[in-house]
């Protein structure tokens, strides 16, 4: 009974993280096969994440070979962090500040889509709003009392909780209606969610850049086990005529 509550509890957390917030989890525009999006979604990354995050799984070259830059480019415009285009995408930010300025160090990204998944990402960059009594002046609808501040609030403008007011059964009541900026960003509300989809595009490369590959490789080897099944049963059938 002892071993079977113990095994029990490795998943409590688990299942806790796959529940989550309540709010409902918006689509991501995931295409593996845009390069340009992913392109973009790189530009982003190493312009507003690598500060503070690190890719310690992903290396500069590998990254500009697939997403199509050529590495002199990418080595001007997007490697602010290690002397050679072969090293891993390491955080600017020291580990020591890292953990004094936040708290804790903030995570490794090379993994989190994967771990997080691609609709959760999207929906958490799009649903920061300020709230005063945090310590970065902002909170998050899907990742409540968050330790981030708003790092791409240049971009969206200052994001704020918006209500409405509904009829319910004979009172009238605010409901939660959305996060809406104030307008003062750099992007429109469409320009933001596409460069959020952009971002999450190029983080779910990263969980898994062989993605595209696996899944060609994986057709290939589903059409040689039909061919062998055919070739297999008349093997059969030719063996079994024999011996009856």
């Amino acid at each position: 009974m002892k071993k079977l509550l113990a095994l029990m509890s490795l998943f409590v957390p688990l299942w806790a993280s796959a529940a989550g917030s309540s709010v409902h989890l918006d689509e991501a525009p995931i295409d593996l096969t845009d390069k340009a999006s992913l392109q973009r979604g790189a530009q982003i990354y190493m312009n507003y994440c690598s500060g503070c995050h690190s890719m310690k799984y992903q290396r500069y070259s590998r990254t500009f070979n697939d997403l199509g830059i050529p590495e002199e480019l990418g080595e001007e415009n997007l490697q602010f962090t290690g002397d050679k285009v072969t090293d891993y995408m390491k955080r600017a930010m020291p580990e020591e500040g890292a953990a004094t300025w936040f708290g804790a160090a903030p995570p490794d990204l090379t993994l989190v889509a994967r771990v997080r998944g691609g609709d959760w990402l999207y929906t958490y960059l799009r649903t920061f709003y300020v709230d005063k009594e945090r310590p970065f002046g902002v909170n998050n609808k899907v990742f409540p009392d968050v330790g981030m501040p708003h790092v791409l609030q240049s971009l969206q403008g200052t994001p704020r909780e918006t209500y409405e007011e509904v009829m319910v059964d004979g009172e009238q009541v605010k409901r939660y209606a959305g996060i809406q900026s104030d307008g003062d960003g750099a992007l429109s509300p469409e320009e933001y969610d596409q460069a959020i989809g952009d971002l999450v595009n190029f983080l779910e490369y990263t969980g898994e850049p062989f993605r595209l590959q696996s899944e060609k490789i994986g057709k290939w080897v589903l059409v040689f086990i039909l061919v062998l099944f055919v070739f297999v049963f008349l093997l059969k059938k030719d063996y079994w005529r024999e011996v009856h």
